[in-house]
């Protein structure tokens, strides 16, 4: 049954109303659109891992039309004991991780004070410890400034610069714990277009890492070296087509170097085999479902790791390990 009010442009189905810019309103007006009737729908994950025996599994849901989320997450093994229970709640300004065994809960909320300015700040309640910060635009978006600080405040706030080509951070640390002597420390790591690649220097507690990526369509090449200690790497990859990529990384400092050859059949099928000096560690894994990607897009919802490991030393104690991903919406 139809009924319409050419004076008013609206029209009442059995559904609800179409409001006068066409945009559906629900039965029983917005309170009856924000707190839905009826149960809402359950997304239950289930993992496992041979090599532990133990489940993770996940329960969570969308509350409010969709404004939030409520989750719970808990292991269990063989027996059936229960261990690590987690229940988080999610929303876009605020947001709950309550640990059962622990009874500690770390809240966290962030919300906008003024255009271009931010509010962050975290709590846990176990501890008695957090943090606030403020983060500012400059100019435009891509340049932000943020003064961040612990509570109980330890000392001067942190400073950072966000900008396109880096971040730098300035932060007071303790130099020596027994005169307990504070230092302003410099953090932070830049990066700019070099010959058809991306140089990369990233500075932290006195130590420069530079790293330079090149890579093509078929050739991916990335050399690394840290300083002062003068550690020496460099990976090497190779792609042989859509399907198949070969990928080498050498340590120069220890002679240490591992090779993984891939074969990917779509997205959704992948075969990867390789070897670990270090460990003197042959392996090889089939996926299905994309490794990378969650349960709820792989084929049937479910997704399967196999590996089998073989040590050089002893291949008697070879291992043949699996895990399972599923997921179920109900």
């Amino acid at each position: 049954m139809e009924e319409v009010k050419s004076d008013q442009q609206s029209v009442t189905t059995t559904n609800g109303v179409v409001g006068p810019n066409g945009g559906a309103s629900p039965k029983g007006g917005f309170f009856g659109g924000f707190f839905q009737k009826g149960r809402p729908k359950l997304r239950i994950t289930s993992e496992y891992d041979s090599e532990t025996s133990i489940f993770l599994n996940k329960v969570s849901c969308r509350l409010l039309d969709n404004l939030a989320k409520l989750k719970l997450s808990f292991h269990n093994n063989g027996k059936g004991e229960v261990s690590d229970p987690q229940v988080t709640f999610t929303s876009k300004f605020f947001s709950l991780h309550y640990d059962v065994e622990e009874n500690d809960a770390l809240l966290k909320a962030s919300f906008e004070i003024a255009p271009g300015l931010q509010f962050r700040a975290d709590h846990s309640v176990k501890d008695h410890q957090g943090e606030v910060a403020m983060i500012a635009d400059l100019a435009g978006p891509d340049y932000k400034f943020q003064l961040s600080s612990a509570v109980p405040s330890i000392g001067k706030p942190k400073a950072s610069l966000i900008f396109p080509l880096g971040e730098v951070t300035f932060e007071e640390k303790v130099e020596e714990e027994e005169d307990q002597k504070k230092a302003l420390a410099v953090s932070g790591f830049v990066k700019s277009h070099v010959l058809n690649g991306l140089c990369t220097a990233l500075y932290s507690e006195d130590s420069l890492n530079l790293r330079y990526a090149f890579k093509d369509e078929q050739l991916t090449f990335i050399p690394s070296i840290s300083l002062p200690s003068k550690v020496l790497s460099c990976a090497f990859k190779r792609r042989f087509g859509p399907s198949d990529k070969l990928s080498y990384l050498y340590f120069f400092d220890s002679n240490n170097w591992s090779v993984v050859y891939k074969h990917t059949v779509g997205k959704d099928y992948k075969f990867k085999a390789g070897y670990d000096s270090e460990p003197r560690l042959g392996w090889a894994s089939l996926w299905f479902g994309d490794e990378d990607g969650k349960a709820k897009t792989a084929p049937m919802k479910l997704k399967v790791q196999i590996m089998l490991q073989v040590p050089q030393d002893d291949i008697h104690s070879s291992a043949l390990m699996f895990s399972v991903k599923k997921r179920w919406d109900i």
